[in-house]
């Protein structure tokens, strides 16, 4: 049971990072130091199993306290949001903690390893008001995806028809030797649990839940545990068709989402973020000049970041209201992604809320596959 979380009107809201590695240094400690200077944020610990690295961050950036123990923080110091920014196997464990304390999590993606991890955390969530634990899903947030998503949702353009979505990047031998990298147990994941994510996430978002899932992988490359590409065919509840193409082993690199509505082509093209210049709406021949004009206007350019995701989740907590990226919404892309292991693992189709207690797959993302799951050496006998 959570402790009972402090008002947060009237006062700045207090912050703790967990992790003090590229992420949390170059991602949440920015978004939160801007919203410090709005008068909104103050980070008030820092927590890193490496005691000179947490010392030095705290030193470097001017947070008051370092600790090597989560616990201890939690304890000491209350506070209101913790930013977890530590490999995916550690991700429940602290989560967990942060919730039982009372504090609001922001954890980065993936959110953890397994569908029974999440369900895992979504029950030590408070009921009325928080705290919650929400996904760094930033793709989602800035002006292009709200305007799309405005669009796509009202229909404007017509019903959405035919979709791609490609995270096309490439890692050499040198990124895989990295020892925790390619495993089950450490990365959780291949390019679709790892990299792909992002971009399937913002895909559902856009086009809502998915109904069922049939996909191939491959090791073609590299020597790993998981996979370095997948192919998936996606149907959607509204009918829509999809595919998703996820890969390390891609040297023009590119993050691509298209959707084909009846009345509009819209596109995104970028790498790792995007802005009002990377959308593209492209009108049927039949849509009058003024219709297609306000398709176009996307408004003031507001990339997508972590600062966008950080400023509506301060808000949301400021209110008691479950975050975007939270609770039910955070599980879409991961349980997509659970099923589209299965499915290339066991060459079936699999349908929505299938994967649940009892299926190899719901613990472990290979499910114990044959020629997927790790292989445990047998003890010889002295």
């Amino acid at each position: 049971m959570s402790r009972p979380t402090p008002p947060l009107t009237g006062r700045r809201i207090r912050a703790a990072v967990i992790g003090t590695g590229a992420i949390g240094r170059g991602s949440h400690l920015p978004a939160l130091a801007r919203l410090a200077e709005e008068g909104e944020t103050e980070v008030v610990a820092a927590v890193d199993i490496d005691a000179a690295a947490v010392e030095a961050f705290c030193a470097e950036t001017g947070i008051p306290h370092a600790y090597t123990d989560l616990d201890r923080m939690l304890e000491e110091q209350r506070p209101d949001l913790v930013c977890v920014c530590t490999p995916p196997t550690l991700h429940r464990e602290q989560t967990v903690a942060a919730l039982r304390a009372g504090a609001w999590v922001w954890c980065e993606k993936p959110p953890v390893p397994t569908l029974a991890d999440y369900d895992a955390v979504e029950a030590e969530e408070g009921t009325d008001g928080g705290p919650y634990a929400s996904i760094v899903f930033q793709h989602r947030f800035g002006s292009g995806s709200r305007h799309v998503r405005r669009l796509i949702a009202e229909r404007a353009m017509g019903r959405p028809l035919v979709a791609h979505c490609q995270t096309t990047w490439y890692r050499d031998t040198a990124y895989y030797a990295v020892p925790w990298r390619g495993r089950w147990h450490t990365e959780g994941g291949g390019p679709a649990m790892g990299h792909g994510i992002h971009q399937m996430d913002l895909l559902l978002d856009l086009l809502g839940p998915w109904s069922e899932v049939r996909a191939m992988a491959g090791r073609l490359v590299h020597d790993v545990e998981t996979e370095d590409v997948s192919t998936a065919l996606v149907r959607f509840e509204s009918g829509a068709l999809a595919t998703i193409v996820n890969s390390v082993l891609s040297p023009d690199e590119v993050s691509r989402i298209r959707i084909d509505c009846e009345r509009a082509t819209v596109e995104l093209t970028h790498l790792y973020g995007h802005s009002n210049e990377n959308w593209r709406v492209t009108p049927a021949r039949d849509v009058p000049t003024a219709e297609a004009a306000a398709w176009q206007d996307f408004g003031p350019d507001v990339p997508s970041s972590h600062l966008e995701q950080l400023r509506e989740l301060v808000a949301s907590m400021r209110a008691g209201r479950r975050p975007r990226s939270s609770g039910a919404d955070g599980r879409t892309s991961l349980e997509l992604i659970t099923a589209l292991y299965k499915s290339a693992f066991t060459d079936t189709t699999v349908r929505a809320g299938e994967i649940g207690p009892g299926d190899p797959f719901y613990t472990a993302m290979h499910g114990g596959a044959p020629g997927w799951a790790p292989v445990v050496a047998e003890e010889v006998p002295a």
